[in-house]
Protein backbone atom coordinates (compact mmCIF):
# COMPACT_ATOMS: atom_id res chain seq x y z
CA UNK A 1 0.00 0.00 0.00
CA UNK A 2 1.30 3.12 -0.85
CA UNK A 3 2.52 5.93 1.42
CA UNK A 4 0.10 8.93 2.42
CA UNK A 5 1.31 12.07 1.08
CA UNK A 6 0.96 13.51 4.31
CA UNK A 7 3.30 11.37 5.97
CA UNK A 8 5.91 11.08 2.84
CA UNK A 9 6.17 14.73 3.39
CA UNK A 10 6.39 14.97 7.28
CA UNK A 11 9.64 16.76 8.30
CA UNK A 12 12.50 14.35 9.74
CA UNK A 13 14.37 17.47 11.01
CA UNK A 14 14.06 20.73 12.28
CA UNK A 15 15.37 22.10 8.98
CA UNK A 16 12.93 20.98 7.13
CA UNK A 17 9.88 22.68 9.29
CA UNK A 18 8.03 25.02 7.48
CA UNK A 19 5.91 27.67 8.72
CA UNK A 20 7.22 27.65 12.16
CA UNK A 21 10.60 29.78 12.23
CA UNK A 22 9.39 31.25 15.86
CA UNK A 23 9.41 27.98 17.28
CA UNK A 24 11.89 25.70 15.40
CA UNK A 25 14.74 28.54 15.96
CA UNK A 26 14.99 28.53 19.95
CA UNK A 27 14.50 24.99 19.38
CA UNK A 28 17.64 24.70 17.48
CA UNK A 29 19.71 26.78 19.64
CA UNK A 30 19.02 24.84 22.16
CA UNK A 31 20.17 21.69 20.55
CA UNK A 32 23.20 23.22 19.71
CA UNK A 33 23.86 24.49 23.43
CA UNK A 34 22.91 21.28 25.14
CA UNK A 35 20.16 23.71 28.00
CA UNK A 36 17.33 21.98 27.88
CA UNK A 37 13.74 22.68 29.93
CA UNK A 38 12.78 19.69 31.76
CA UNK A 39 9.20 20.47 30.11
CA UNK A 40 7.98 22.66 26.71
CA UNK A 41 4.54 23.06 25.74
CA UNK A 42 3.35 23.02 22.23
CA UNK A 43 0.25 24.50 21.47
CA UNK A 44 -1.70 25.72 18.57
CA UNK A 45 -4.12 24.16 16.29
CA UNK A 46 -4.78 20.99 15.00
CA UNK A 47 -2.63 20.19 11.75
CA UNK A 48 0.06 22.52 12.91
CA UNK A 49 2.52 20.51 13.25
CA UNK A 50 2.54 20.31 17.14
CA UNK A 51 3.28 16.75 17.56
CA UNK A 52 5.83 16.01 14.63
CA UNK A 53 8.49 18.57 16.00
CA UNK A 54 7.62 16.89 19.11
CA UNK A 55 9.13 13.95 18.05
CA UNK A 56 11.72 15.15 15.50
CA UNK A 57 13.06 17.75 18.57
CA UNK A 58 13.01 14.18 20.99
CA UNK A 59 15.20 12.56 18.39
CA UNK A 60 17.79 15.74 18.12
CA UNK A 61 17.94 15.65 21.88
CA UNK A 62 19.17 12.21 22.18
CA UNK A 63 21.24 12.35 19.12
CA UNK A 64 18.39 9.36 17.39
CA UNK A 65 18.31 9.40 13.37
CA UNK A 66 14.64 10.19 12.89
CA UNK A 67 12.61 8.22 11.13
CA UNK A 68 8.55 7.92 11.22
CA UNK A 69 8.17 4.46 12.24
CA UNK A 70 11.49 3.78 14.54
CA UNK A 71 10.91 3.36 18.18
CA UNK A 72 13.26 3.75 20.69
CA UNK A 73 12.51 2.52 24.03
CA UNK A 74 13.65 6.49 25.89
CA UNK A 75 10.94 8.36 23.33
CA UNK A 76 7.54 7.41 25.11
CA UNK A 77 4.92 8.89 23.01
CA UNK A 78 1.30 8.95 25.58
CA UNK A 79 -2.16 9.89 23.97
CA UNK A 80 -3.63 12.48 26.18
CA UNK A 81 -7.05 11.83 25.12
CA UNK A 82 -6.99 7.87 26.12
CA UNK A 83 -4.95 8.03 29.33
CA UNK A 84 -6.56 10.98 31.25
CA UNK A 85 -6.56 9.42 34.60
CA UNK A 86 -4.53 9.80 37.78
CA UNK A 87 -3.11 6.35 38.13
CA UNK A 88 -2.06 6.74 34.37
CA UNK A 89 0.24 9.34 35.23
CA UNK A 90 1.32 7.55 38.49
CA UNK A 91 2.42 4.58 36.68
CA UNK A 92 4.18 7.16 34.36
CA UNK A 93 5.83 8.47 37.08
CA UNK A 94 7.09 5.56 38.77
CA UNK A 95 8.62 4.79 35.16
CA UNK A 96 9.87 7.97 35.00
CA UNK A 97 12.36 7.34 37.39
CA UNK A 98 14.15 4.67 35.87
CA UNK A 99 17.35 5.98 34.00
CA UNK A 100 17.69 5.84 30.40
CA UNK A 101 18.99 2.81 28.45
CA UNK A 102 20.34 4.14 25.18
CA UNK A 103 20.02 8.23 25.01
CA UNK A 104 21.36 10.95 27.80
CA UNK A 105 17.26 11.57 28.50
CA UNK A 106 14.22 9.56 28.73
CA UNK A 107 11.56 12.08 27.07
CA UNK A 108 7.88 11.53 27.01
CA UNK A 109 5.36 13.29 24.33
CA UNK A 110 2.11 13.80 25.91
CA UNK A 111 -0.62 14.59 22.50
CA UNK A 112 -3.71 16.64 23.97
CA UNK A 113 -2.26 16.69 27.39
CA UNK A 114 -5.18 19.58 28.44
CA UNK A 115 -7.80 16.35 27.97
CA UNK A 116 -6.24 15.11 31.64
CA UNK A 117 -8.28 14.90 34.53
CA UNK A 118 -7.45 17.18 37.71
CA UNK A 119 -6.15 14.59 39.58
CA UNK A 120 -4.04 13.59 36.77
CA UNK A 121 -2.97 16.97 36.75
CA UNK A 122 -2.11 16.93 40.35
CA UNK A 123 0.11 14.03 39.72
CA UNK A 124 1.94 15.14 36.71
CA UNK A 125 2.37 18.47 39.18
CA UNK A 126 4.34 16.73 41.43
CA UNK A 127 7.13 15.40 38.87
CA UNK A 128 7.80 18.36 37.78
CA UNK A 129 8.00 20.23 40.47
CA UNK A 130 10.87 18.07 41.37
CA UNK A 131 11.72 16.31 37.76
CA UNK A 132 14.47 13.80 38.13
CA UNK A 133 17.59 15.22 35.30
CA UNK A 134 17.33 12.15 33.13
CA UNK A 135 13.41 13.58 32.29
CA UNK A 136 12.04 16.13 29.93
CA UNK A 137 8.11 16.44 28.57
CA UNK A 138 7.54 17.83 25.78
CA UNK A 139 3.46 18.19 26.01
CA UNK A 140 1.30 19.02 22.93
CA UNK A 141 -2.42 20.55 23.22
CA UNK A 142 -5.06 22.52 21.37
CA UNK A 143 -6.44 23.96 23.80
CA UNK A 144 -4.08 25.90 26.05
CA UNK A 145 -6.43 27.34 28.75
CA UNK A 146 -7.73 24.22 29.86
CA UNK A 147 -4.82 23.69 31.54
CA UNK A 148 -3.94 24.67 34.62
CA UNK A 149 -1.69 27.52 35.60
CA UNK A 150 0.41 25.21 37.67
CA UNK A 151 1.47 23.25 34.88
CA UNK A 152 1.95 26.04 32.50
CA UNK A 153 3.95 27.93 34.57
CA UNK A 154 6.57 24.98 34.88
CA UNK A 155 7.29 24.58 30.77
CA UNK A 156 8.33 26.73 28.01
CA UNK A 157 5.48 27.30 25.73
CA UNK A 158 5.69 27.61 22.11
CA UNK A 159 2.80 28.82 19.83
CA UNK A 160 2.55 26.83 16.74
CA UNK A 161 0.33 28.51 14.18
CA UNK A 162 -1.33 27.43 11.07
CA UNK A 163 0.59 28.80 7.65
CA UNK A 164 -0.24 31.25 5.47
CA UNK A 165 -1.72 30.83 2.46
CA UNK A 166 1.50 32.34 0.34
CA UNK A 167 3.40 29.71 2.19
CA UNK A 168 1.03 26.67 2.11
CA UNK A 169 0.73 27.43 -1.77
CA UNK A 170 4.68 26.82 -2.27
CA UNK A 171 4.78 23.60 -0.18
CA UNK A 172 2.09 22.27 -2.43
CA UNK A 173 3.25 23.50 -4.98
CA UNK A 174 6.70 21.52 -4.39
CA UNK A 175 5.00 18.53 -3.28
CA UNK A 176 3.17 18.29 -6.42
CA UNK A 177 5.80 19.28 -9.02
CA UNK A 178 7.81 15.85 -6.69
CA UNK A 179 5.06 13.31 -7.36
CA UNK A 180 4.33 14.38 -10.77
CA UNK A 181 0.81 15.88 -10.14
CA UNK A 182 -0.40 18.46 -12.87
CA UNK A 183 -2.58 21.19 -11.34
CA UNK A 184 -4.13 24.89 -12.12
CA UNK A 185 -2.84 27.56 -9.90
CA UNK A 186 -6.56 27.63 -9.66
CA UNK A 187 -7.40 24.53 -8.47
CA UNK A 188 -4.20 24.76 -5.92
CA UNK A 189 -5.38 27.84 -4.70
CA UNK A 190 -8.90 25.89 -3.40
CA UNK A 191 -6.86 23.42 -1.89
CA UNK A 192 -5.54 26.02 0.38
CA UNK A 193 -8.36 27.35 1.06
CA UNK A 194 -10.29 24.04 2.20
CA UNK A 195 -7.06 23.10 4.29
CA UNK A 196 -7.13 25.84 6.46
CA UNK A 197 -3.61 26.29 6.82
CA UNK A 198 -3.42 22.95 7.96
CA UNK A 199 -0.22 20.77 6.46
CA UNK A 200 -1.77 17.80 6.90
CA UNK A 201 -5.16 18.66 5.53
CA UNK A 202 -4.02 20.02 2.52
CA UNK A 203 -1.51 17.64 1.42
CA UNK A 204 -4.05 14.92 2.40
CA UNK A 205 -6.80 16.93 0.05
CA UNK A 206 -4.20 17.34 -2.48
CA UNK A 207 -3.57 13.12 -2.52
CA UNK A 208 -7.48 12.51 -2.54
CA UNK A 209 -7.60 15.38 -5.53
CA UNK A 210 -4.63 13.51 -7.54
CA UNK A 211 -6.75 10.58 -8.02
CA UNK A 212 -8.93 12.73 -10.17
CA UNK A 213 -7.13 12.00 -13.11
CA UNK A 214 -4.31 10.45 -15.14
CA UNK A 215 -1.16 10.49 -14.49
CA UNK A 216 -0.04 13.44 -16.69
CA UNK A 217 -3.78 14.92 -16.81
CA UNK A 218 -4.00 18.42 -15.49
CA UNK A 219 -6.14 18.80 -12.42
CA UNK A 220 -8.63 21.94 -12.88
CA UNK A 221 -11.03 23.89 -10.60
CA UNK A 222 -13.65 22.61 -11.85
CA UNK A 223 -12.76 19.27 -10.89
CA UNK A 224 -12.19 19.84 -7.46
CA UNK A 225 -15.39 21.88 -7.26
CA UNK A 226 -17.14 18.30 -8.29
CA UNK A 227 -14.98 16.37 -5.90
CA UNK A 228 -15.69 18.10 -2.87
CA UNK A 229 -19.21 19.34 -3.80
CA UNK A 230 -18.20 22.78 -3.66
CA UNK A 231 -20.65 25.26 -5.82
CA UNK A 232 -19.13 27.16 -8.11
CA UNK A 233 -17.69 30.71 -7.41
CA UNK A 234 -19.39 32.84 -9.73
CA UNK A 235 -22.63 30.84 -9.34
CA UNK A 236 -22.47 31.87 -5.46
CA UNK A 237 -21.60 35.89 -6.40
CA UNK A 238 -24.49 35.73 -8.72
CA UNK A 239 -26.63 34.67 -6.12
CA UNK A 240 -25.33 37.40 -3.90
CA UNK A 241 -25.81 39.76 -6.29
CA UNK A 242 -29.52 39.32 -6.56
CA UNK A 243 -30.04 39.26 -3.04
CA UNK A 244 -28.26 42.88 -2.62
CA UNK A 245 -31.07 43.62 -5.72
CA UNK A 246 -33.95 41.87 -3.68
CA UNK A 247 -34.30 39.10 -6.39
CA UNK A 248 -35.45 35.66 -5.63
CA UNK A 249 -32.34 33.17 -4.89
CA UNK A 250 -34.87 30.37 -4.56
CA UNK A 251 -34.31 28.25 -8.05
CA UNK A 252 -30.73 29.29 -7.90
CA UNK A 253 -29.90 27.90 -4.26
CA UNK A 254 -32.15 24.38 -5.46
CA UNK A 255 -29.62 23.86 -8.59
CA UNK A 256 -26.74 23.96 -6.50
CA UNK A 257 -28.08 22.00 -3.63
CA UNK A 258 -29.44 18.87 -6.23
CA UNK A 259 -25.85 19.17 -7.83
CA UNK A 260 -24.95 17.70 -5.03
CA UNK A 261 -23.66 20.61 -2.71
CA UNK A 262 -24.49 20.58 0.73
CA UNK A 263 -26.37 22.96 2.51
CA UNK A 264 -23.93 23.13 5.00
CA UNK A 265 -20.64 23.73 2.27
CA UNK A 266 -22.67 26.17 0.74
CA UNK A 267 -23.60 28.44 3.40
CA UNK A 268 -20.04 28.21 4.36
CA UNK A 269 -18.44 29.04 0.92
CA UNK A 270 -21.59 32.39 1.24
CA UNK A 271 -19.93 33.25 4.62
CA UNK A 272 -16.80 33.40 2.93
CA UNK A 273 -17.57 35.48 0.51
CA UNK A 274 -19.66 37.97 2.36
CA UNK A 275 -16.37 38.64 4.83
CA UNK A 276 -14.67 39.79 1.55
CA UNK A 277 -17.19 42.36 1.00
CA UNK A 278 -19.50 42.70 3.41
CA UNK A 279 -22.56 45.28 3.11
CA UNK A 280 -25.52 46.02 5.28
CA UNK A 281 -27.76 43.45 3.93
CA UNK A 282 -25.76 40.88 3.68
CA UNK A 283 -24.39 41.13 7.05
CA UNK A 284 -27.50 40.41 8.20
CA UNK A 285 -27.92 37.84 6.21
CA UNK A 286 -24.83 36.18 7.64
CA UNK A 287 -25.93 36.11 10.86
CA UNK A 288 -28.82 33.85 9.90
CA UNK A 289 -26.28 31.16 7.70
CA UNK A 290 -25.02 29.81 11.57
CA UNK A 291 -28.10 28.05 11.76
CA UNK A 292 -27.60 25.86 8.83
CA UNK A 293 -26.92 22.35 9.70
CA UNK A 294 -28.17 19.09 10.42
CA UNK A 295 -31.20 18.51 10.62
CA UNK A 296 -33.11 20.01 7.78
CA UNK A 297 -30.51 21.83 6.83
CA UNK A 298 -31.62 22.48 3.57
CA UNK A 299 -34.86 24.12 4.51
CA UNK A 300 -32.77 26.40 7.55
CA UNK A 301 -30.57 27.36 4.52
CA UNK A 302 -34.12 28.73 2.43
CA UNK A 303 -35.18 30.14 5.21
CA UNK A 304 -32.20 32.35 6.16
CA UNK A 305 -32.53 34.29 2.76
CA UNK A 306 -36.41 34.31 2.88
CA UNK A 307 -36.12 35.71 6.78
CA UNK A 308 -33.02 38.15 5.60
CA UNK A 309 -34.96 39.74 2.47
CA UNK A 310 -37.21 41.44 5.27
CA UNK A 311 -34.96 44.76 5.60
CA UNK A 312 -34.56 46.45 9.65
CA UNK A 313 -37.16 49.33 9.08
CA UNK A 314 -34.43 51.25 10.66
CA UNK A 315 -32.45 50.80 6.93
CA UNK A 316 -35.46 51.48 5.51
CA UNK A 317 -35.51 55.15 3.70
CA UNK A 318 -38.48 56.84 2.08
CA UNK A 319 -38.55 56.27 -1.79
CA UNK A 320 -41.40 56.89 -4.76
CA UNK A 321 -43.53 54.11 -5.25
CA UNK A 322 -42.14 52.25 -7.62
CA UNK A 323 -43.16 51.65 -11.21
CA UNK A 324 -44.47 47.90 -11.64
CA UNK A 325 -43.26 47.66 -15.82
CA UNK A 326 -39.66 49.07 -14.90
CA UNK A 327 -38.79 47.96 -11.66
CA UNK A 328 -37.43 44.88 -10.45
CA UNK A 329 -39.23 42.72 -8.02
CA UNK A 330 -39.03 42.49 -4.45
CA UNK A 331 -36.45 45.41 -4.15
CA UNK A 332 -36.22 46.95 -0.95
CA UNK A 333 -34.91 50.96 -0.48
CA UNK A 334 -32.22 50.61 2.24
CA UNK A 335 -30.06 53.24 3.90
CA UNK A 336 -26.56 52.73 2.84
CA UNK A 337 -24.26 51.86 5.93
CA UNK A 338 -21.22 54.08 6.18
CA UNK A 339 -17.74 52.73 5.92
CA UNK A 340 -17.78 52.92 9.59
CA UNK A 341 -20.61 51.10 10.25
CA UNK A 342 -19.49 48.31 7.84
CA UNK A 343 -16.26 47.61 9.05
CA UNK A 344 -17.63 47.76 13.13
CA UNK A 345 -20.51 45.18 11.72
CA UNK A 346 -17.64 43.47 9.91
CA UNK A 347 -15.66 43.42 13.35
CA UNK A 348 -18.64 42.27 15.46
CA UNK A 349 -19.48 39.15 12.62
CA UNK A 350 -15.44 38.09 12.54
CA UNK A 351 -15.32 37.99 16.28
CA UNK A 352 -18.73 36.35 16.39
CA UNK A 353 -17.30 33.87 14.13
CA UNK A 354 -14.51 33.23 16.29
CA UNK A 355 -16.12 32.39 19.32
CA UNK A 356 -18.59 30.56 17.56
CA UNK A 357 -15.46 28.00 16.15
CA UNK A 358 -13.85 28.07 19.32
CA UNK A 359 -17.20 26.72 20.72
CA UNK A 360 -17.51 24.07 18.38
CA UNK A 361 -13.83 22.98 18.68
CA UNK A 362 -14.21 22.15 22.25
CA UNK A 363 -17.21 20.51 21.78
CA UNK A 364 -15.56 18.47 19.25
CA UNK A 365 -12.41 18.06 20.81
CA UNK A 366 -13.93 17.16 24.30
CA UNK A 367 -16.02 13.74 22.84
CA UNK A 368 -13.36 11.67 22.33
CA UNK A 369 -12.71 11.02 25.46
CA UNK A 370 -15.81 8.50 25.88
CA UNK A 371 -15.83 7.05 22.47
CA UNK A 372 -11.73 6.44 22.05
CA UNK A 373 -12.07 2.73 23.57
CA UNK A 374 -14.56 2.05 21.24
CA UNK A 375 -12.59 2.78 18.30
CA UNK A 376 -9.45 1.48 19.74
CA UNK A 377 -11.11 -1.54 20.60
CA UNK A 378 -12.70 -2.19 17.01
CA UNK A 379 -10.20 -5.10 15.50
CA UNK A 380 -11.29 -7.09 19.03
CA UNK A 381 -14.68 -6.50 18.37
CA UNK A 382 -14.95 -7.57 14.53
CA UNK A 383 -13.30 -10.48 15.15
CA UNK A 384 -14.98 -11.55 18.56
CA UNK A 385 -18.47 -10.35 17.70
CA UNK A 386 -18.94 -10.74 14.28
CA UNK A 387 -20.26 -7.63 14.13
CA UNK A 388 -18.80 -4.58 12.40
CA UNK A 389 -19.65 -0.90 14.16
CA UNK A 390 -19.63 1.13 10.83
CA UNK A 391 -19.62 4.68 13.04
CA UNK A 392 -16.27 3.30 15.07
CA UNK A 393 -15.31 2.01 11.49
CA UNK A 394 -15.34 5.38 10.11
CA UNK A 395 -13.61 6.91 12.83
CA UNK A 396 -10.83 4.26 12.67
CA UNK A 397 -10.40 5.04 9.14
CA UNK A 398 -10.09 9.23 9.94
CA UNK A 399 -7.53 8.19 12.19
CA UNK A 400 -5.49 7.00 9.03
CA UNK A 401 -6.26 9.60 6.61
CA UNK A 402 -8.73 11.98 7.02
CA UNK A 403 -10.06 12.60 3.99
CA UNK A 404 -10.81 9.30 3.09
CA UNK A 405 -12.36 9.32 6.30
CA UNK A 406 -14.80 12.27 5.34
CA UNK A 407 -15.31 10.34 1.53
CA UNK A 408 -16.17 7.44 3.36
CA UNK A 409 -18.92 9.25 5.59
CA UNK A 410 -20.44 10.63 3.28
CA UNK A 411 -21.43 6.93 1.40
CA UNK A 412 -23.79 4.53 1.91
CA UNK A 413 -23.14 1.01 3.40
CA UNK A 414 -25.36 -2.15 2.81
CA UNK A 415 -24.06 -5.21 5.51
CA UNK A 416 -24.77 -8.60 4.12
CA UNK A 417 -23.42 -11.12 6.17
CA UNK A 418 -19.56 -10.59 5.83
CA UNK A 419 -20.16 -8.61 3.25
CA UNK A 420 -19.40 -4.78 3.32
CA UNK A 421 -20.93 -2.83 -0.28
CA UNK A 422 -20.13 0.69 0.44
CA UNK A 423 -22.06 3.28 -1.99
CA UNK A 424 -20.17 6.41 -2.40
CA UNK A 425 -22.56 9.81 -3.30
CA UNK A 426 -20.45 10.06 -7.20
CA UNK A 427 -18.75 8.48 -9.44
CA UNK A 428 -15.93 11.17 -8.38
CA UNK A 429 -16.23 9.38 -4.91
CA UNK A 430 -15.90 5.76 -6.62
CA UNK A 431 -12.48 6.88 -7.93
CA UNK A 432 -11.74 8.08 -4.63
CA UNK A 433 -12.15 4.96 -2.49
CA UNK A 434 -10.80 2.56 -5.50
CA UNK A 435 -7.66 4.29 -6.12
CA UNK A 436 -4.40 4.52 -4.68
CA UNK A 437 -4.33 1.49 -1.15
CA UNK A 438 -7.64 3.76 -0.64
CA UNK A 439 -9.55 0.55 -0.53
CA UNK A 440 -6.66 -1.76 1.10
CA UNK A 441 -7.29 0.91 4.13
CA UNK A 442 -10.87 0.33 3.78
CA UNK A 443 -10.27 -3.78 4.05
CA UNK A 444 -8.06 -3.78 6.26
CA UNK A 445 -9.82 -1.72 8.71
CA UNK A 446 -12.38 -4.33 8.60
CA UNK A 447 -10.77 -7.42 9.08
CA UNK A 448 -12.88 -10.87 8.87
CA UNK A 449 -15.35 -8.80 6.11
CA UNK A 450 -15.14 -8.36 2.34
CA UNK A 451 -15.44 -4.86 1.59
CA UNK A 452 -16.86 -3.30 -2.07
CA UNK A 453 -16.82 -0.12 -3.20
CA UNK A 454 -19.90 -0.24 -5.95
CA UNK A 455 -20.35 2.09 -9.05
CA UNK A 456 -23.09 4.25 -8.62
CA UNK A 457 -23.60 5.29 -11.86
CA UNK A 458 -24.09 1.41 -12.93
CA UNK A 459 -25.95 0.30 -9.74
CA UNK A 460 -28.99 1.16 -7.75
CA UNK A 461 -28.19 2.18 -4.29
CA UNK A 462 -30.09 -0.06 -2.18
CA UNK A 463 -33.54 1.75 -0.31
CA UNK A 464 -31.87 -0.03 2.93
CA UNK A 465 -28.46 0.97 2.69
CA UNK A 466 -27.65 3.70 5.25
CA UNK A 467 -25.36 6.17 6.27
CA UNK A 468 -22.66 5.01 8.95
CA UNK A 469 -23.01 7.96 11.49
CA UNK A 470 -26.07 9.23 10.94
CA UNK A 471 -29.41 7.89 12.74
CA UNK A 472 -32.54 7.08 10.90
CA UNK A 473 -34.56 9.89 12.02
CA UNK A 474 -39.22 10.28 12.50
CA UNK A 475 -40.40 13.55 11.93
CA UNK A 476 -42.73 15.17 13.92
CA UNK A 477 -46.20 16.47 12.99
CA UNK A 478 -44.73 19.84 13.26
CA UNK A 479 -41.71 18.93 11.00
CA UNK A 480 -43.61 17.49 8.61
CA UNK A 481 -45.53 20.39 8.40
CA UNK A 482 -42.81 22.58 7.87
CA UNK A 483 -41.32 20.66 5.48
CA UNK A 484 -44.43 20.14 3.24
CA UNK A 485 -44.90 24.21 3.54
CA UNK A 486 -40.87 24.74 2.31
CA UNK A 487 -41.89 21.42 -0.57
CA UNK A 488 -44.67 24.09 -2.04
CA UNK A 489 -42.35 27.40 -1.85
CA UNK A 490 -39.66 25.30 -3.75
CA UNK A 491 -41.86 24.08 -6.26
CA UNK A 492 -40.88 20.36 -5.89
CA UNK A 493 -40.74 17.76 -2.83
CA UNK A 494 -38.58 17.67 0.34
CA UNK A 495 -37.44 14.52 2.19
CA UNK A 496 -35.64 13.35 5.69
CA UNK A 497 -34.33 10.05 5.21
CA UNK A 498 -31.63 8.31 6.61
CA UNK A 499 -30.39 11.71 8.73
CA UNK A 500 -30.13 13.66 5.01
CA UNK A 501 -32.90 16.01 4.33
CA UNK A 502 -32.73 16.25 0.28
CA UNK A 503 -35.12 18.73 -2.24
Amino acid sequence: MGKALYRKYRPISLETVVGQDSVTKPLKEAISSGNFSHAYIFTGPRGCGKTSVARIFAHEINGFEYELEDSYVDIIEIDGASNTGVDNIRDLREKAMIAPSEGKYKIYIIDEFHMLSKSAFNALLKILEEPPEHVIFLLATTNLEKVPITITSRAQIFNFKLADGDTMFKHLKTVAEKEGIKIKKEALDIIVSRGGGSFRDSISLLDQISNLKSKGEEITEKDIEEALGLPNELKIRQILDNFEQGISVTDALKDLLNSGTSAETLSSEIIEKIIEKPTGKTLNLISNLFNVQYPFAEAKLLVAFLDSEKVPTAQVVASPTPNPSTSKPNVYPRRVLSDEETSSKKAALLARIEKSKKAEKERLEAAPVEKEPEVAALTDSVIQAGKIDLKAYVNEIKDINGMLGATVEESRFKIDGNNISIYPKSKTYVNILKSRGNLSVLRETAPGYQVMVIDVSEEKVPDDAVFPTKETKTLSQKEQKQIDKLSDIMGGEVKEASGQEVF
